[in-house]
């Protein structure tokens, strides 16, 4: 289950999808819009931002907006970018691999091998899945 904190995040790249290459978009509009608390909103746009995603601009006309076309936008990226690992299981992680501590080998661990289908049944939808699909 992704957390509302990513929920929220993607509901908000929505609304800078729909206005790609029209100017910056003020929080507090996109925070109505969406019914998302604006200091919460504040602080995932900042996140956005330091990873790439968005860009601000400050002063008059200020605010937020896509750095990179919606296009290229994935779920997967943003879903990562807020909640960190995708995968049930750290064991089975691309991005975030770790070790289980209650397991004694990986190579014959039959939950592992679901849990990698897991992984890959998920990241199907999730990478190609873009901003511009929401838009649509």
């Amino acid at each position: 289950m992704i957390s509302k904190k990513a929920k929220y995040a993607l509901k908000a790249l929505k609304v800078l999808a729909r206005s790609y290459e029209k100017g910056p978009l003020l929080i507090s509009n996109i925070a109505e819009s969406e019914h998302i608390p604006k200091k919460f909103l504040e602080a995932i746009l900042l996140e956005l931002r330091n990873h790439g995603v968005l860009q601000s601009q400050k002063g008059k006309g200020g605010g937020y907006y896509l750095r990179i076309p919606p296009e290229q936008v994935n779920f997967a990226k943003i879903i990562r970018i807020i909640d960190g690992p995708i995968a049930p299981t750290l064991c089975v992680s691309l991005h975030f691999y770790g070790k289980c501590d209650d397991c004694q080998n990986e190579e014959t661990c039959t939950i592992r091998n679901v849990m990698e289908r897991w992984r890959d049944a998920n990241l199907v939808v999730l990478e190609q899945t873009t901003l511009a699909d929401l838009i649509k």
